[in-house]
């Protein structure tokens, strides 16, 4: 009796967690463990990536955003390309498989301890292009999955599989960096990528959740460099775009703020490791509550403005709070409450947005806003910080600076949160 008082608790506990069909669901355990492996793997390279920024010189940290830009520019036609040209089912598992060979080679450079100034900025470079390409890859894969009204209900549990991986990934960081050496986590980050590619096929046998006519098969199609136009001829996916850049404004002005903070009141580099594995653990705990229990219940009862406007309301009070207090303390409250934020309320109602446009734009327009667009203003925003900076501004004031361009951001999330509704009663009716 007490077993299945447990199992009927249980089977409760996952209902309200996952309010599914026995499709959906399956759909949903794949995607969740997906994104959970796939994240686990990022999270053991992200404080090893913060680390080496630091190594590399802050100094050098607006030459390493727009490194990183340059670098997208010249990936993103080779992605549309093989995004037109080669079915779904292959093209997702070419793009990991292209990354776990890349962490090979950075392995062995590692070891032997060749120009490791130059190979911790290449690094640097390397893992902010991997985390959006291999994040916008995956989202563009759920947008094609799910519907807007699946995506309300799903997309909350589905991001608490990457919530789950990053906290294995701080934990396997802080645990194994030092008996092991930063470096070969590495290796960890490689099984786990290729663990990601085994769960893409079964998601791919799983059949997509709810669509009349899976098209894993079908080629895209189009043009390499179709997401140009896609983006230019849409005031929606254009919106869009603006809200993702200012979300880029937003993450790097605080991100600077943060490297200069904690360079100047930590030296140790092992401390510094460990604080920014001790702010992803946390962001992680917090989460993936959020997303479990509230992240599907926040987006149908508010809908996605309210949802994607949660994340500026943060930053307007971390800006707020940054004007009269640059400690690392505060920093860290608030890289905590924002990266909470975005990833178990706005993430989520972000790629909602993406449900509603054709299916060329949910990889190729996607795949451009979610990576070129974010890491070229990512590089825009690193020398924007860097010429306030010469110009006199002192940290508390470049917060200032960031209050009203953060408050407008908010009025845009509002905006299409309206549009992105219209468009999901609009396709609901036909």
């Amino acid at each position: 009796m007490t077993t299945n008082r447990v199992r009927a608790r249980l089977q409760r506990g996952l209902a309200k967690a996952l309010p599914a069909t026995s499709q959906e669901r399956a759909a949903a355990l794949w995607s969740f463990s997906y994104f959970f492996t796939l994240l686990a793997g990022y999270y053991v390279l992200r404080p090893l990536r913060d680390q080496m920024g630091i190594a590399g010189g802050v100094r050098a940290l607006p030459w390493m955003f727009t490194a990183t830009f340059v670098t997208l520019l010249v990936a993103q036609p080779l992605y549309g390309a093989l995004v037109s040209r080669v079915p779904r089912a292959r093209f997702i598992p070419i793009v990991y498989h292209f990354f776990v060979v890349n962490l090979a080679l950075f392995w062995l450079f590692l070891t032997a301890g060749i120009e490791t100034v130059i190979v911790a900025r290449v690094f640097f470079v390397w893992v902010s292009v991997f985390n959006l390409f291999a994040v916008a890859v995956f989202w563009s894969f759920m947008a094609d999955l799910f519907t807007s009204e699946q995506g309300k209900r799903l997309f909350g549990f589905i991001g608490a599989g990457g919530t789950a991986g990053a906290l294995l990934g701080p934990a396997l960081t802080i645990g194994l960096s030092v008996p092991l050496g930063p470096t070969n986590l590495l290796i960890a980050a490689i099984l786990l990528l290729e663990l990601a590619v085994f769960c893409v096929h079964r998601l791919e046998r799983s059949g997509d959740a709810g669509q009349s006519s899976p098209p894993e098969q079908a080629r895209i199609g189009g043009s390499a460099f179709a997401a140009a136009t896609e983006l230019m001829r849409s005031p929606y996916l254009l919106g869009v775009g603006a809200w993702v850049s200012l979300l880029s404004f937003g993450a790097t002005i605080l991100y600077f703020q943060q490297a200069h903070i904690v360079a100047a009141a930590v030296h140790d580099a092992g401390a510094q490791t460990r604080i920014f594995a001790s702010i992803d653990l946390a962001v992680g705990l917090l989460t993936l509550a959020i997303q479990v229990f509230a992240t599907g219940w926040l987006l149908k009862r508010f809908g996605t403005g309210a949802a994607a406007g949660a994340l500026p309301a943060i930053y307007i009070l971390g800006f707020t709070t940054l004007a009269f207090v640059t400690s690392v303390a505060a920093v860290i409250v608030i890289q905590v409450a924002q990266r909470c934020m975005n990833f178990a309320v706005a993430n989520p109602a972000r790629q909602v947005f993406f449900t509603v446009v054709d299916r060329e734009e949910k990889y190729k327009a996607k795949n451009l806003i979610d990576v070129v667009i974010y890491r070229g203003s990512d590089a825009l925003y690193g020398w924007v910080f860097d010429l306030l900076q010469k110009a006199g501004l002192k940290l508390e004031g470049i917060s200032l600076v960031a209050l009203p361009i953060v408050a407008a951001w908010l009025i845009l999330s509002i905006a299409l949160g309206r549009v992105q509704e219209r468009r999901a009663a609009a396709t609901q009716g036909e």
